[in-house]
């Protein structure tokens, strides 16, 4: 058996991280799914890094997650938040995970789509426009995309 004692890092100088190949992870869902979303951070590996969202209806529904030091976690109360531009209306079920997947998808995975897994969970339209966005959009690969079975969006499981 051989044992390494020196990294090679000799695709990067000493001044710059290495994070060219590190995956992220992105979970949403709203408070239906929240049981689920609280069991796929358990499953997460501890140096996991990436985003959770979970939109929930109200400011009193907020809580406190478990996740992985380098995971940030952002609650969306729709109370606080307006549904389309012009409309007047307010956020709809699936409308503020949806807008805040597409956001964080759009700067963060731009150059790199294939390297993150993505969970979504909850209102059938906040599941189904991430996953548009994220698979006919940016190039995810539906296969590191999980979704409800029931909705039969992406690749076949």
């Amino acid at each position: 058996m051989t044992v390494q004692t020196r990294a090679d890092h000799s695709g990067h100088t000493a001044n710059e991280a290495n994070h060219k190949h590190r995956v992220q992870f992105l979970i949403a869902g709203d408070e239906s799914a929240l049981p689920e979303l609280e069991a796929v951070l358990t499953t997460l590996p501890l140096c996991a890094t990436g985003r959770v969202f979970v939109e929930v209806a109200d400011e009193d529904a907020v809580g406190v997650l478990s996740a992985p030091p380098r995971m940030t976690v952002t609650w969306l109360p729709r109370s606080r938040r307006s549904g389309a531009p012009g409309t007047g209306r307010g956020c709809a079920p699936g409308e503020a995970a949806s807008r805040a997947v597409r956001a964080w998808a759009g700067e963060m995975l731009c150059e790199h789509p294939e390297e993150v897994h993505v969970w979504l969970g909850g209102h059938y339209r906040g599941v189904a426009e991430s996953h548009d966005y994220l698979t006919t959009g940016l190039g995810v690969a539906a296969d590191v995309v999980q979704t409800p079975p029931a909705y039969r969006l992406g690749a076949v499981r």
